[in-house]
C-alpha cells in the first residue's frame, strides 16, 4: 500500500499532473471442476490444440464452453411429457390411495419392516 502511494506520488512529481490510484480487488467464484477422460482422434487434437492456442484458451475451457452451451440448451426446452401432463387433472380415486397428507415424524420404518415380517412369514 505504501509502495502504491509513494510510485503514485513520485510519478506526480515527475509529470506534475492528477494522480490516479487504483485499488482492485478481485472475487472470484471458482467452481469446483471434476475431471473427465475423453477419447478423440489422434488427428484432431493437435488441431485442436492450434485453435486453442490461437483463442488464447485451454482445450479444457473449448470443452466446458460447449458443454456450458449444451447445458443451456437443454435447461430450456421443455420434456413434452411433462409439457402434456403439466395441467392434467388427478382422478378421484388416485387421491383417495393417499393415507397420510404429511408425514410423521416419530415413525420407525425398521420396526414396522419387522412386524410385517413376523406377520408374513411368523418370525
Amino acid at each position: 500500500m505504501r509502495r502504491l502511494a509513494r510510485l503514485a506520488k513520485s510519478w506526480e512529481c515527475l509529470n506534475n499532473t492528477y494522480t490516479f490510484i487504483i485499488f482492485v480487488r478481485i472475487n472470484l467464484l471458482v467452481m469446483a471442476a471434476t475431471k473427465l477422460t475423453l477419447s478423440v482422434k489422434s488427428d484432431s487434437l493437435p488441431l485442436v490444440k492450434k485453435y486453442a492456442k490461437r483463442q488464447h484458451t485451454s482445450v479444457s475451457k473449448l470443452v466446458q464452453n460447449l458443454f456450458d452451451s449444451i447445458a443451456e440448451k437443454e435447461k430450456d426446452q421443455v420434456d413434452p411429457l411433462i409439457e402434456k401432463y403439466k395441467n392434467a387433472e388427478i382422478p378421484d380415486w388416485i387421491k383417495q390411495l393417499v393415507i397420510a397428507k404429511e408425514p410423521i415424524p416419530d415413525f420407525d420404518h425398521k420396526a414396522e419392516y419387522h412386524k410385517h415380517l413376523e406377520e408374513k412369514y411368523g418370525l
